[in-house]
């Protein structure tokens, strides 16, 4: 065995190898928005966190011929929703939420309806302050109302 494999190893077993491996983001309150047959659009919307600050680059989706990160803000009277080419940045410590209305994850031209109680694939591609990119995959729910334990569209 290489020195390098038993370390590895070593650090395994006593369960130090985590930190080799960690996300650089805490993603919680995954969900995404049903479909109606023939829909071509929804959004998916979680929490996200970065101890030490990151980006959101893009998202992708197998179910979406474009998946792309937004921001939904009103200007001068008008709610617009823009791409955010640059990604989404997540401040040190601090928690972003993508929601309806807010930042989201917009998937247009879908290939299939969402159906209610399924889940889709999503991917995720992170920025770390120190620019290294990390791809996280996930499965997430789909449903009509977002889930106890995720993001909820803001009170009136």
């Amino acid at each position: 065995m290489k020195p390098v494999s038993i370390v590895l190893a070593a650090c395994l077993a006593l369960g130090l190898a985590a930190p080799l491996f960690a996300q650089p983001v805490e993603i919680s309150g995954v969900w995404a928005r049903a479909t109606v047959p023939g829909q071509k659009a929804t959004g998916a919307f979680m929490r996200l966190t970065s101890k030490d600050g990151a980006r959101l680059l893009s998202v992708s989706t197998p179910v979406a011929g474009v998946a792309e990160v937004h921001e939904m803000k009103l200007e001068e009277g008008v709610m617009r929703m823009r791409a955010l080419p640059g990604g989404l940045e997540l401040p040190a410590g601090k928690t972003v939420e993508l929601r309806p209305g807010g930042y989201h994850l917009m998937l247009m031209d879908l290939k299939q309806s969402l159906a209610k109680e399924s889940t889709i694939a999503l991917t995720l591609v992170f920025q770390d302050a120190k620019g290294a990119q990390t791809r996280t995959e996930l499965k997430v729910p789909v449903g009509m109302q977002p889930p106890a334990d995720a993001v909820a569209a803001p009170k009136p």
